[in-house]
């Protein structure tokens, strides 16, 4: 298995994932929060793909998908592309309202086809290259990858387990 084929399966399994916590719910499941200010599924599926976003394109240069897409409007926001949900309080969690879980897998599969494309060119000699000098080790392509898919999975898992709080009851 070659660095790219591993990448886009690594990616791959997120794909599933968002797709299976989603599906089904209604716009109402999507931003019920399991508890007073905690975060909901739709938060947590908006705020990856933000993540994911803003990072790709950090390595890619332009502008995000949330940018130039009717994304934003489908939230109820504005397309300010600093608005990942790093740092968001309680009510603007609850400001992040997809007007249907087709917001959030369309939103999410056009960013996941901009990573794919960006995962087809990567060459294994280019995971070494310096893509961020602001940490101490100074952070490589290969490990913001990493990081990139890590958050994703996690916040994913974070969706799939509140999704089980919700059919509970």
């Amino acid at each position: 298995m070659d660095v790219r084929e591993l990448l886009e399966d690594f990616f791959g399994r997120v794909d599933e994932n968002v797709h299976a916590v989603l599906d089904g719910l209604s716009s109402e499941q999507l931003a019920a929060a399991p508890l007073p200010g905690t975060n909901p599924i739709g938060w947590l599926v908006w705020h990856l793909t933000r993540v994911q976003d803003g990072h790709i394109t950090e390595l890619l240069g332009g502008d995000e998908v949330w940018e130039t897409g009717p994304w934003a409007r489908r939230f109820g926001l504005d397309n300010d592309p600093k608005n990942t949900g790093y740092g968001h309080t309680p009510s603007q969690v609850a400001e992040v309202r997809a007007d249907s879980a087709d917001a959030l897998t369309g939103y999410y599969d056009a960013v996941r086809a901009r990573t794919t494309q960006f995962l087809a060119d990567i060459e294994p000699a280019g995971l070494d290259r310096i893509v961020d000098t602001n940490w101490d080790p100074p952070v490589t392509l290969g490990v913001r990858l990493v990081s990139i898919a890590d958050d994703c999975i996690q916040h994913v898992g974070q969706a799939a387990y509140v999704r089980g709080l919700l059919e509970r009851g």
